[in-house]
Order: structure tokens, then C-alpha cells, then sequence
């Protein structure tokens, strides 16, 4: 054993090897360095505790193994990604892409200084919601309105601000959780508000809301617009416009948290029942809370829009700082923002509402098309285009689909570690396995990377 360990190649050695050489020059002597020490003493403790024999690599052979354990180690997490999945608002790839117009204000404000909380007219300093809040309020009608980094901020933040201390009326059939184990019951918790559930999972009255009114204990009534599921049959819910009757007849404030928020008609696209935020604001509510990076196709962030004297109240509640949002959300926000002041020039422009718009004849000539290019590769077996449905995803409109187009795929060898290799690939590309196949969605594939794609499958061995 000793013999072994003494003729096992040194450090400085093996950051001779020509494959190491080239990993220095990319990324960094110490790095490189640190991961050869880490072999060498994995590969020590593997001689001395192993009861038998070891193999011991060649110095090429360790060289190799380096070389690749170092570049896996040192690929991002965070990498772009070609999405086949047929999810369009995939919150595991970062909802929608962002628009040409946002990635140029992102990166214009970004290279250099940019007046986040200066008044350029005055001098003076300023606040940093007014780069977005004329938009918001010229394309929901509301008084004011303030930023910050998701709408479960935005709705922690409101309750604190508004009902802290105090109750606040909510259907039981609102009390929704949604993905990564986020419960209202909880966020009500640690806003210090207190929760008050009225009416049943299915059926709630106005008259439930009115007899849980306490003129000392009741802050706020809350609405939440139940994205990520639905309760069909015999149901009842109490409209925006009763509940703001009803809280402007006790002088309380109508909290209507609309989710995923739209500020056009999703009808348009075949979907049906997502609430518009300029509706909400116009049948009485006080308050909407609404997500940037859902369907409106932004940067991820949470959008509070309402009357000022309540907006003026969040703006000085101290979670605020806590939860505003930096230069490169506010850039990318404004740009989108704009874009929807010409709904044509919208669909146009914004990703999701682009892929939304996209006919499904078009789709079908595309998947023809990559079908045909794919059979030609050697790790697909079979190809063709087949007619499928895909999905809003983000937490919206769970049970509409959106007819579309795929290729599907019979791999040469496994499904698995085909879909393995792509994701492994540069760029990423991700589909989604059924019935033995990868299915490749052309509705959330960008034209621009068709052939993009097809290279993807000509560096893979079969």
C-alpha cells in the first residue's frame, strides 16, 4: 500500500497534464489546484480503507477525470434553457422570457449609474416607485401604486400595513396554498394580521362577511382570486363590486389580491377566468395585489396598486425597505409596462403574449419541419409532428389547455437518458417524457431556436 501511495503523481505534476494546462488558463490556478489536492486525498482514503486491491488511474487518466469533475463543478446553476415542456409560465425555468425592449432598459441602466431615487429635475432625492408607478396607474386606473420582489411580499407587506393587530375577513374557499409550501393562513400569521374565515370551502354569503364585521376588531376584508385551482358544482362566491359595498359601508378597505394578474382580456387567447387588474380597480377595490412576471410577461416582482391614502400607508410601513425592489426590476418592469399601452404592439413584442398569439397552423409547420431535421440524427430513432395541448402554468388556469403542436421523439436508446443529455447540453433543453417519448412543444419554443435545437441533437452521440 505504501508503494501505491508513494508513486501516486504530484499536484504540481498533474497541473502539467495538457487538459489541466487549459483549465488553468480558463479558470484559475488556486481552483484548479484545490481540485487536484481533493482527488489526490479521495483517491488516498479510497487505498487505505479499501480491503482489497485499488485500481489506480493512470496520470492521463486522473488528468481526465479532473478536467471533467472541475468543468461540472463549474458550470452556473442558473443557465438558459430551451423549453419544449409546453409549460409557458414554467415557474422551474423562470416563468416567461422577458421582452428585447426590457433586456435593452436592463442593460442601459444597469452598465452605469441610473436615477433610482433621484429627482433629476430637482436634484432632490426621490422615490424609487416613480419610475413605474405613473404606468401602473395609467393601465389599471388606480390612484398610486408601489413595487415590490414578489406578491407574496406584496401581500405580507399590505396586511402588515393595513390590518396589523387586527382581524381580516377571508373565504374559507380562499385559504390557498401555492407552490413552494406558501399558505395565506401563514403569511396572515407573520403579518401580524389575524385571520378570520367566514362561509364554507364551496359557498360563501355577503351575509357571512357582514356578520363577521367588529367595528373594534375588523382591519380589512380580503379577496384572493384562487389561481391554482378551481371548486366547480354547486359553489358561490361574493363579486368585487358587492364586497366593496359592503367594506365602503363599514369604512373598511377591499383587499383584492388577483394572483397571476392581466392587464388585457386573456379571453382573447382561449382562456377564460383570470381576473383583469383595471376591472378589479373599477368595481371598488381599495387594493389590488398582482404578479409582475405571470401573465403580464415582466420581471418577477409583486405590484400593490390602489388608493393613495392606503398606498401612502405601505410606503411608510417598515417591511417596506425590506422587500423594494433594485434598478434592474424597476428597468425591465417600466419597458414592459409600456409596451401594453398598444395592446397590438404588446402581443407582438412580449413573449408569453407572442407564444399565446402564435396560430397553431404555424405551429404545426414547425414541428413538421424540426420532425423532419430530427429523423436525421443519430440518436433519434423515429420523429414526428403529433397535435397535443399545452399548459398556462405559474399557478394560473390549471385545468385550461391550449391546443399546440410537438414533435415527438422515439429515442435510439433510453427516453431517460436522452432527456438527461439534453438537459446536460449547451443550452439546456428540457421536454417532457409520455408514454416512452420526448415530446418537444413548439408553443414554448421560440422560432429562433429551432435550429438552435436541432444542433443540440447533432452533438449527441447516439
Amino acid at each position: 500500500m505504501s508503494n501505491i501511495l508513494r508513486n501516486l503523481p504530484s499536484v504540481s505534476q498533474l497541473l502539467e497534464s495538457p487538459q489541466l494546462k487549459k483549465m488553468v488558463e480558463n479558470i484559475n490556478h488556486g481552483v484548479v489546484a484545490e481540485g487536484v489536492r481533493t482527488f489526490l486525498d479521495d483517491l488516498r482514503t479510497q487505498v487505505v480503507d479499501a480491503a482489497g486491491e485499488v485500481p489506480i488511474p493512470t496520470p492521463t487518466e486522473m488528468a481526465d477525470r479532473i478536467a471533467d469533475w472541475l468543468s461540472n463543478e463549474e458550470r452556473p446553476y442558473l443557465r438558459r434553457v430551451i423549453n419544449g415542456t409546453g409549460i409557458v409560465l414554467h415557474t422551474g425555468l423562470g416563468r416567461a422570457p422577458l421582452a428585447a425592449e426590457a433586456l435593452a432598459a436592463v442593460n442601459e441602466n444597469s452598465k452605469s449609474y441610473a436615477s433610482v431615487e433621484i429627482n433629476l429635475m430637482t436634484g432632490e432625492r426621490g422615490q424609487r416607485v416613480k419610475a413605474v408607478e405613473r404606468l401602473i396607474c395609467e393601465l389599471t386606473g388606480a390612484e398610486a401604486a408601489v413595487v415590490t420582489n414578489n406578491n407574496a411580499a406584496a401581500t405580507m407587506l399590505t396586511l402588515s400595513a393595513m390590518a396589523a393587530g387586527k382581524e381580516v375577513i377571508v373565504s374559507r374557499g380562499q385559504l390557498i396554498e401555492i407552490g413552494g409550501s406558501y399558505r395565506l393562513p401563514d403569511v396572515m400569521e407573520c403579518s401580524g394580521a389575524k385571520l378570520k374565515e367566514v362561509g364554507t370551502t364551496n359557498k360563501t354569503h355577503l351575509a357571512d362577511y357582514e356578520n363577521a364585521i367588529d367595528p373594534e376588531l375588523t382591519g380589512a376584508l380580503l379577496k384572493v382570486h384562487p389561481s391554482n385551482f378551481e371548486v366547480i358544482g354547486f359553489t358561490k362566491t361574493i363579486s368585487t363590486k358587492e364586497l366593496s359595498k359592503l367594506a365602503a359601508k363599514h369604512d373598511l378597505p377591499l383587499i383584492d389580491d388577483i394572483g397571476s394578474g392581466a392587464l388585457l382580456d386573456y379571453a382573447q387567447f382561449g382562456l377564460r377566468n383570470e381576473p383583469v387588474a383595471s376591472e378589479s380597480i373599477r368595481d371598488g377595490a381599495d387594493l389590488i395585489l398582482f404578479s409582475g412576471d405571470k401573465l403580464i410577461g415582466g420581471p418577477q416582482c409583486g405590484i400593490i396598486a390602489g388608493k393613495k391614502k392606503y398606498v401612502d400607508r405601505i410606503l411608510k410601513n417598515p417591511l417596506m425597505r425590506a422587500m423594494r425592489v433594485g434598478k434592474m426590476t424597476l428597468s425591465a418592469l417600466h419597458a414592459t409596462l409600456s409596451l401594453y399601452r398598444d395592446q397590438e404592439k404588446a402581443k407582438q413584442s412580449i413573449p408569453l403574449l407572442r407564444m399565446l398569439s402564435m396560430p397553431a397552423e404555424n405551429l404545426k409547420l414547425r414541428a413538421e419541419k424540426l420532425a423532419s431535421l430530427l429523423s436525421a440524427v443519430p440518436c433519434v430513432g423515429s420523429c414526428e409532428a403529433i397535435q397535443e395541448e399545452a399548459m398556462l402554468g405559474g399557478g394560473s388556469l390549471p385545468a385550461q389547455k391550449i391546443p399546440t403542436w410537438c414533435v415527438s421523439i422515439t429515442p435510439a436508446g433510453s427516453v431517460d437518458a436522452l432527456s438527461a443529455k439534453l438537459r446536460s447540453g449547451t443550452p439546456a433543453v428540457m421536454g417532457r417524457v409520455q408514454q416512452g417519448k420526448l415530446l418537444l412543444d413548439t408553443r414554448t419554443i421560440s422560432p429562433a431556436e429551432d435550429l438552435e435545437l436541432v444542433k443540440v441533437f447533432e452533438t449527441l452521440e447516439a
